[in-house]
Protein backbone atom coordinates (compact mmCIF):
# COMPACT_ATOMS: atom_id res chain seq x y z
CA UNK A 1 0.00 0.00 0.00
CA UNK A 2 1.32 3.44 -0.93
CA UNK A 3 1.66 6.21 1.63
CA UNK A 4 0.98 9.59 0.05
CA UNK A 5 2.26 12.77 1.67
CA UNK A 6 1.32 15.73 -0.57
CA UNK A 7 3.61 17.96 1.51
CA UNK A 8 6.61 16.18 0.01
CA UNK A 9 6.47 18.44 -3.00
CA UNK A 10 7.35 17.43 -6.58
CA UNK A 11 10.38 19.33 -7.85
CA UNK A 12 8.87 19.97 -11.30
CA UNK A 13 6.03 22.46 -11.56
CA UNK A 14 3.59 23.39 -14.32
CA UNK A 15 2.06 26.86 -14.14
CA UNK A 16 -1.41 27.02 -15.67
CA UNK A 17 -3.26 30.03 -17.02
CA UNK A 18 -5.79 30.19 -14.20
CA UNK A 19 -5.47 32.40 -11.15
CA UNK A 20 -1.85 32.85 -10.11
CA UNK A 21 -1.31 31.38 -6.61
CA UNK A 22 -1.34 33.58 -3.52
CA UNK A 23 -1.42 30.98 -0.75
CA UNK A 24 1.88 30.09 0.94
CA UNK A 25 1.72 26.40 -0.04
CA UNK A 26 1.50 26.67 -3.84
CA UNK A 27 3.92 29.62 -3.75
CA UNK A 28 6.38 27.48 -1.77
CA UNK A 29 5.95 24.65 -4.28
CA UNK A 30 6.70 27.07 -7.12
CA UNK A 31 9.57 28.95 -5.49
CA UNK A 32 11.40 25.73 -4.55
CA UNK A 33 10.98 23.97 -7.88
CA UNK A 34 13.99 22.75 -9.82
CA UNK A 35 12.11 23.04 -13.10
CA UNK A 36 9.17 25.25 -14.11
CA UNK A 37 7.08 24.83 -17.25
CA UNK A 38 4.63 27.62 -18.11
CA UNK A 39 1.43 27.13 -20.06
CA UNK A 40 1.08 29.66 -22.87
CA UNK A 41 -0.90 32.67 -21.59
CA UNK A 42 0.28 32.18 -18.01
CA UNK A 43 3.64 33.51 -19.18
CA UNK A 44 2.22 37.02 -19.59
CA UNK A 45 1.95 37.43 -15.81
CA UNK A 46 4.61 34.94 -14.75
CA UNK A 47 7.52 36.79 -16.37
CA UNK A 48 6.61 39.94 -14.40
CA UNK A 49 7.19 38.09 -11.09
CA UNK A 50 10.90 37.70 -11.73
CA UNK A 51 10.79 33.94 -11.10
CA UNK A 52 12.93 31.58 -13.13
CA UNK A 53 11.43 29.15 -15.63
CA UNK A 54 12.57 26.65 -18.24
CA UNK A 55 10.09 26.72 -21.11
CA UNK A 56 6.71 28.05 -22.22
CA UNK A 57 4.49 25.53 -23.97
CA UNK A 58 1.13 25.72 -25.72
CA UNK A 59 -0.57 26.74 -28.94
CA UNK A 60 0.53 30.36 -28.55
CA UNK A 61 -2.94 31.85 -28.82
CA UNK A 62 -2.82 33.62 -25.43
CA UNK A 63 0.79 34.74 -25.40
CA UNK A 64 1.59 38.44 -25.75
CA UNK A 65 3.82 39.58 -28.61
CA UNK A 66 6.37 40.90 -26.09
CA UNK A 67 6.68 37.50 -24.40
CA UNK A 68 6.80 35.73 -27.75
CA UNK A 69 9.69 37.91 -28.92
CA UNK A 70 11.67 38.11 -25.67
CA UNK A 71 11.57 34.38 -24.88
CA UNK A 72 11.42 32.93 -28.39
CA UNK A 73 14.25 30.46 -27.68
CA UNK A 74 12.30 28.94 -24.78
CA UNK A 75 8.89 28.58 -26.42
CA UNK A 76 7.54 25.24 -27.65
CA UNK A 77 4.49 25.72 -29.84
CA UNK A 78 1.97 22.94 -30.35
CA UNK A 79 -1.07 23.51 -32.55
CA UNK A 80 -2.76 20.25 -31.49
CA UNK A 81 -6.39 20.97 -30.57
CA UNK A 82 -7.01 17.51 -29.06
CA UNK A 83 -5.36 18.47 -25.74
CA UNK A 84 -5.22 21.60 -23.60
CA UNK A 85 -2.02 23.43 -22.66
CA UNK A 86 -1.82 21.73 -19.26
CA UNK A 87 -1.78 18.32 -20.96
CA UNK A 88 0.77 19.50 -23.51
CA UNK A 89 3.05 20.43 -20.62
CA UNK A 90 2.44 17.10 -18.89
CA UNK A 91 3.16 15.20 -22.11
CA UNK A 92 6.36 17.17 -22.66
CA UNK A 93 7.59 16.31 -19.17
CA UNK A 94 6.63 12.64 -19.55
CA UNK A 95 8.73 12.50 -22.71
CA UNK A 96 11.65 13.70 -20.60
CA UNK A 97 11.01 10.88 -18.12
CA UNK A 98 9.42 13.17 -15.47
CA UNK A 99 6.28 11.58 -14.06
CA UNK A 100 5.87 13.26 -10.64
CA UNK A 101 4.54 16.77 -11.19
CA UNK A 102 2.99 19.67 -9.28
CA UNK A 103 0.52 21.97 -11.03
CA UNK A 104 -0.35 25.48 -9.84
CA UNK A 105 -2.60 28.04 -11.52
CA UNK A 106 -4.92 25.30 -12.82
CA UNK A 107 -8.07 26.72 -11.25
CA UNK A 108 -9.98 29.99 -11.31
CA UNK A 109 -11.07 32.36 -14.10
CA UNK A 110 -12.87 29.74 -16.21
CA UNK A 111 -14.99 27.31 -14.18
CA UNK A 112 -15.23 24.86 -17.07
CA UNK A 113 -11.46 24.86 -17.48
CA UNK A 114 -11.10 24.28 -13.74
CA UNK A 115 -13.25 21.14 -13.87
CA UNK A 116 -11.43 19.91 -16.96
CA UNK A 117 -7.97 20.48 -15.51
CA UNK A 118 -8.81 18.69 -12.27
CA UNK A 119 -10.47 15.69 -13.95
CA UNK A 120 -7.43 15.27 -16.23
CA UNK A 121 -5.40 14.16 -13.20
CA UNK A 122 -7.08 10.76 -13.43
CA UNK A 123 -6.20 10.50 -17.13
CA UNK A 124 -2.57 11.28 -16.34
CA UNK A 125 -2.45 8.69 -13.55
CA UNK A 126 -3.83 6.03 -15.89
CA UNK A 127 -0.75 6.70 -18.02
CA UNK A 128 1.67 6.40 -15.10
CA UNK A 129 1.98 10.14 -14.45
CA UNK A 130 1.29 11.39 -10.91
CA UNK A 131 0.30 15.07 -10.91
CA UNK A 132 -1.05 17.03 -7.95
CA UNK A 133 -2.93 20.32 -8.32
CA UNK A 134 -2.14 22.86 -5.58
CA UNK A 135 -4.76 25.61 -5.34
CA UNK A 136 -5.02 28.50 -2.90
CA UNK A 137 -7.23 26.34 -0.70
CA UNK A 138 -6.10 22.73 -0.96
CA UNK A 139 -4.64 19.87 -2.97
CA UNK A 140 -6.20 17.55 -5.54
CA UNK A 141 -4.58 14.09 -5.56
CA UNK A 142 -5.44 11.31 -8.06
CA UNK A 143 -5.25 7.79 -6.68
CA UNK A 144 -5.73 4.15 -7.65
CA UNK A 145 -6.70 1.25 -5.38
CA UNK A 146 -5.48 1.24 -1.75
CA UNK A 147 -3.56 4.24 -0.41
CA UNK A 148 -2.80 5.90 2.92
CA UNK A 149 -2.83 9.71 2.97
CA UNK A 150 -1.01 11.89 5.50
CA UNK A 151 -3.59 14.10 7.24
CA UNK A 152 -4.21 15.86 10.51
CA UNK A 153 -7.25 15.57 12.79
CA UNK A 154 -10.23 17.61 11.55
CA UNK A 155 -8.63 18.26 8.17
CA UNK A 156 -11.37 18.63 5.56
CA UNK A 157 -11.43 15.96 2.83
CA UNK A 158 -13.56 15.14 -0.20
CA UNK A 159 -13.46 11.93 -2.24
CA UNK A 160 -14.59 11.82 -5.89
CA UNK A 161 -15.15 8.40 -7.40
CA UNK A 162 -13.89 7.69 -10.92
CA UNK A 163 -15.17 4.18 -11.50
CA UNK A 164 -14.34 2.26 -8.33
CA UNK A 165 -16.95 -0.39 -7.55
CA UNK A 166 -15.50 -0.91 -4.06
CA UNK A 167 -14.72 2.14 -1.90
CA UNK A 168 -14.24 2.29 1.87
CA UNK A 169 -11.99 4.07 4.33
CA UNK A 170 -10.55 4.21 7.82
CA UNK A 171 -9.52 7.44 9.55
CA UNK A 172 -12.47 9.46 8.26
CA UNK A 173 -15.38 10.90 10.24
CA UNK A 174 -18.01 9.59 7.82
CA UNK A 175 -18.10 6.23 6.01
CA UNK A 176 -17.66 6.21 2.25
CA UNK A 177 -18.98 3.91 -0.47
CA UNK A 178 -18.75 3.62 -4.28
CA UNK A 179 -20.40 6.99 -4.90
CA UNK A 180 -22.20 7.44 -8.22
CA UNK A 181 -22.34 11.26 -7.94
CA UNK A 182 -19.42 13.55 -7.15
CA UNK A 183 -21.25 15.55 -4.46
CA UNK A 184 -21.78 12.43 -2.34
CA UNK A 185 -18.14 12.20 -1.29
CA UNK A 186 -17.68 15.82 -0.29
CA UNK A 187 -17.44 17.38 3.18
CA UNK A 188 -15.69 14.54 5.00
CA UNK A 189 -13.08 14.99 7.72
CA UNK A 190 -9.91 13.24 8.92
CA UNK A 191 -9.93 11.90 12.46
CA UNK A 192 -6.22 11.10 12.80
CA UNK A 193 -2.75 11.71 11.35
CA UNK A 194 -3.60 9.55 8.36
CA UNK A 195 -6.53 8.02 6.54
CA UNK A 196 -6.60 4.95 4.36
CA UNK A 197 -8.78 4.52 1.28
CA UNK A 198 -9.58 1.03 0.01
CA UNK A 199 -10.70 0.89 -3.60
CA UNK A 200 -10.59 -1.26 -6.71
CA UNK A 201 -10.24 1.61 -9.18
CA UNK A 202 -9.55 5.32 -9.58
CA UNK A 203 -10.67 8.15 -7.32
CA UNK A 204 -9.68 11.74 -6.60
CA UNK A 205 -8.92 13.14 -3.15
CA UNK A 206 -9.20 16.79 -2.16
CA UNK A 207 -7.36 17.81 1.01
CA UNK A 208 -7.98 21.30 2.36
CA UNK A 209 -4.74 22.78 3.66
CA UNK A 210 -3.80 22.06 7.24
CA UNK A 211 -4.70 24.78 9.71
Amino acid sequence: MNKIDPYIFPSTVIVGNGEFPLNDTPCHVLDNARSVIICDGAANHYVTTGRAFDIIIGDGDSMSDDVRQQYASRIILSSCQETNDQTKAVNYLAQQGITHIAIVGATGRRDDHTIGNISLLIDYLSRGITAYIYTDHGIFIPAYCDNTFVTQPRQQISIFNFGSTQLSATGLKYPIRPFDSWWQGTLNEATDSSCTIHADGYYLIYLAYKQ
